[in-house]
């Protein structure tokens, strides 16, 4: 039977649950909660015998912590990550605990990608028994790799870490799944169907499957970890921090979502010990598979429970974008849009900074954003998938340095430059900036909204541009204004413009990304539904911006977008900065929510500092209507 411990900490977690979120379906999306099958969780966990204990709050909470280590996103990079332990002294020459009190944290993503996934594995599990010892603590959190192998989405699992597990399965165990998966097919030939089989579960792919169940070796022990610890006044997690964290709390992401991931596995082994569903099922195939034979009345009614279970928590806030190990916004969204959630969220779990990995950085470095909120430590350690290396960042008291696998050391979090739009990684805007007023004119066309687009070249170096022509000697230059004001926002929408004469005609040059898709564009191919910073949030900055700049004219043809990246660039303002104070007719019924941030921003933007960056761009009429239009949105952020 399962023990009174685990029972009553699993019953806790269901019944704190806050009562809104037991029916997750009728609940805004992207919020954890229990779902519409989660109270079954309790005849599951009497039935199943479950050798888990969900942990206690305090379990996730460490204060008055002397020296922290951190690593992220290993994915089986064994040496690099041996070589980062060793500079930051948490391991010494013979691989042995050598970090005395020092609390090391991994912030997921061990697992997928690199070939000795299951090395890096054991060298945790030893590590964190010697730490205890010496009275230190590693901390592993689950990133959405982990969770992936525990949930069969092995979309990443290379090779050689199926092969890890070669000896732990047998010849019995593959011919039996072999010859299931042989009866669905029963008109392909016996070679056809080897092969076929052999591609979809290498050899070790079924010792892997069963050393990652719930009762599985490496189940179990990555069962036991958090989503998300504070220790000090520093919250770490893999993905990063949605908005509903700072409701939930850490309860919410350790006990809701971890009850997600629990009832899932179990109901999940049930159904493949009963071949109902194959190891070999794809994650996102179990679902419609399992609807398919329950409304086909082809369960017995012991297992109609266990597959709801499963279809329902397919769709659990664990594995979508809003989660906290797949959420990019403390990443990638602007602070004007991200940074008064994250600050409700820190403050929702006693924290006042996040270390994140999961997104890997431009630089290849460990960055720091929103004044140092932010720590980025995804510094792409597997070089075969990321070009990078091994970074560990070190906190102590309030000093923060880096050290990297080669020796470098006392390193400090990178402050990475501005980017709008996507490029090389060794182009920031300064040098952006550059190529666009003294590189050479290639080539010139004309795209499918009539604008010009030029190619320009220097050095090793080639952009695009598109330019606007200006009437000589003008005083009111909108797209250098509209960038210019950007800047001092530091929204990071408008892409670097720059004034050139062109031909002996003077007009502004801006860059465009080689390719991109207006907003018509995306809309039409139904894109961009998983951008890393949400588009509707974006869309919500942009339409602020524009009621500062009074643009009547914002169209689907002057907001683009890099596919992939999805990070919203503005263009097309030769139309704004008008002499009117009142909104654009197409936002006066949009509601606008000027936030703490937003407002901060606004009121740093004084008379004084828009006459000193605009003056030359703006005449004084323009200016005017520009601070009384500042003016009312401070006043709409007040009221």
């Amino acid at each position: 039977a399962v023990s009174v411990v685990s029972f009553t900490l699993a019953l806790k977690c269901v019944l704190t649950t806050r009562q809104s979120s037991l029916n997750s379906r009728s609940q805004k999306a992207g919020q954890p909660g229990i779902h519409r099958a989660g109270l079954r969780l309790l005849a599951l966990l009497l039935s199943c015998c479950l050798p888990l204990s969900i942990a206690q709050a305090d379990e996730w909470q460490f204060p008055d912590v002397r020296r922290i280590v951190a690593v992220s996103d290993v994915h089986g990079a064994y040496d690099a990550l041996v070589a980062t332990f060793e500079v930051a002294g948490v391991i010494d020459d013979r691989l042995a605990w050598s970090g005395a009190e020092t609390h090391l944290v991994i912030t997921g993503d061990l697992l997928d990608r690199g070939p000795e996934s299951r090395r890096v594995m054991d060298l945790i599990m030893r590590l964190e028994r010697e730490a205890a010892r010496a009275g230190g603590q590693v901390h592993l959190l689950l990133g959405n790799h982990e969770v992936m192998n525990l949930i069969g989405d092995l979309r990443y699992v290379a090779i050689a870490e199926y092969a890890a597990f070669e000896d732990d399965e047998s010849a019995q165990e593959r011919e039996q799944w072999y010859q299931r998966f042989r009866g669905s097919q029963a008109d392909a030939d016996e070679l056809t169907m080897r092969s076929a089989f052999d591609e979809i579960a290498p050899p070790g792919f079924f010792g892997h499957r069963r050393a990652f169940r719930h009762d599985g070796s490496y189940g179990k022990w990555l069962l036991e970890k958090p989503l998300m610890i504070v220790i000090n006044d520093t919250a770490f997690v893999h993905g990063g921090i949605p908005p509903y964290v700072a409701e939930y709390g850490l309860d919410g992401v350790n006990g809701a979502l971890k009850l997600d991931l629990l009832n899932f596995l179990i109901a999940l082994s049930m159904l493949e010990d009963a071949a109902i569903l194959s190891p070999t099922d794809r994650f996102r195939d179990q679902a419609s598979i399992l609807q398919a034979k329950i409304e086909a009345g082809q369960l017995d009614d012991a297992f109609i429970a266990q597959a709801q279970l499963v279809v329902d928590l397919t769709e659990s806030p664990l594995h979508g974008p809003e989660g906290p190990l797949w959420y990019r916004g403390t990443a990638t969204c602007n602070a004007l849009i991200e940074r008064d959630d994250l600050t409700a969220a820190l403050n929702g779990i006693g924290a006042t900074r996040v270390v994140i990995g999961h997104t890997t950085t431009i630089t290849r470095r460990v960055q720091q954003r929103m004044n140092g909120m932010v720590i980025e430590i995804n510094t792409g350690m597997l070089k075969s998938s990321y070009r990078g290396s091994g970074y560990a960042l070190i906190i102590e008291g309030d000093t923060l340095t880096v050290v990297n696998e080669n020796g470098d050391d006392n390193l400090l979090p990178l402050m990475p430059s501005r980017r709008v739009g996507y490029r090389s990684a060794t182009m920031d805007d300064e040098v952006l900036a550059s190529v666009l007023t003294n590189g050479e004119i290639i080539d010139s066309n004309a795209d499918e909204a009539g604008r010009t687009v030029l190619s320009i070249a220097a050095d090793d170096k080639t952009v695009f541009a598109f330019f606007k022509a200006l009437p000589q000697d003008s005083g009111f230059v909108p797209e250098l204004a509209a960038y210019r004001l950007d800047r001092l926002l530091r929204l990071d929408m408008v892409p670097v413009t720059v004034r050139r004469e062109i031909a002996g005609q003077p007009g502004t040059l801006q860059f465009v990304a080689a390719e991109t898709l207006t907003e018509h564009e995306r809309v039409a191919e139904e894109k961009g539904g998983r951008a890393s910073c949400s588009l509707e949030r974006q869309r919500h900055a942009m339409h602020v911006y524009d009621a500062l700049i009074h643009n009547p004219d914002r169209t689907p043809q002057s907001m683009l977008y890099v596919p992939g990246h999805w990070q919203l660039l503005l263009v097309n303002h030769e139309h704004s900065f008008g002499s009117k104070n009142d909104r654009p007719s197409h936002l006066q019924n949009i509601e606008l929510a000027i936030g703490h941030h937003w407002r901060t921003a606004l009121l740093d933007i004084d008379d004084e500092k828009l006459r000193k960056k605009l003056g030359d761009v703006l005449d004084k009429r323009r200016l005017a209507a520009l601070a009384g239009r500042r003016d009312a949105l401070i006043g709409d952020a007040n009221r």
